[in-house]
């Protein structure tokens, strides 16, 4: 996986924040339905990665408004641009007690040519596996994400010049990001306006974001 974290920074991973905010009664709702019955950690995670990938729409695939952000939102309204999808499903995961963070991939935004942004994504930490990685953006032709650990299936990867795994797991989403989804007023908003960062790329301190 792409980085590791201290005992004493887990926590950060567990924390119901803003924008991660799983101790909404809503998503403690539906965090205990999604898992109801499941003992182990890895079903339970399985679980909620396969309800935000298949039952929360991409609001850019459907064409969907509102611009959804806290990971409340993303539940109520079934909708999301990727950041947003992974937040809700970092909400879901700590609500189980399973530490959870986002992650970061620059991709182009046409195949293999500039400009670029950023896709969001998540890793889970799994007792039997450290830090791994899992993508809910949501599969369509050609896009076939899965929970397999300990071999990574993600939506995509970085293949081209100027594209690249950010380093570094954040506990809490990058600022950017939820600019972005925060001002914007429509998923065309957003998708014209897509985050971006230039390398060099520096890795949160545990826990940072």
């Amino acid at each position: 996986m792409v980085a590791t974290a201290s005992e004493d920074s887990m926590d950060r991973y567990l924390a119901s924040t803003e924008f991660i905010d799983w101790k909404n009664p809503m998503v403690k709702a539906k965090a205990a339905e999604i898992t109801e019955g499941l003992s182990r950690m890895e079903d339970r995670a399985k679980a909620c990665f396969e309800y935000v990938r298949d039952e929360i729409r991409h609001s850019l695939d459907y064409r969907l408004n509102p611009v959804t952000c806290r990971a409340s939102d993303v539940l109520e309204h079934a909708s999301g641009y990727c950041y947003a999808k992974s937040h809700l499903l970092a909400a879901l995961l700590r609500a189980n007690g399973i530490p959870a963070g986002m992650c970061y991939q620059r991709l182009t935004v046409e195949e293999g040519q500039p400009p670029f942004c950023l896709h969001g994504l998540n890793a889970v930490y799994l007792p039997a596996t450290g830090w791994y990685r899992i993508d809910a953006r949501g599969n369509k032709p050609g896009i076939e994400a899965e929970f397999t650990p300990p071999t990574e299936r993600l939506a995509f990867s970085p293949l081209f010049e100027g594209e690249a795994d950010l380093p570094g797991i954040w506990a809490a989403p990058l600022p950017l990001v939820i600019e972005v989804l925060t001002s914007s007023t429509s998923f065309e908003e957003v998708r014209d306006n897509l985050p971006d960062v230039e390398p060099p790329f520096e890795a949160p301190a545990h826990g940072a974001g």
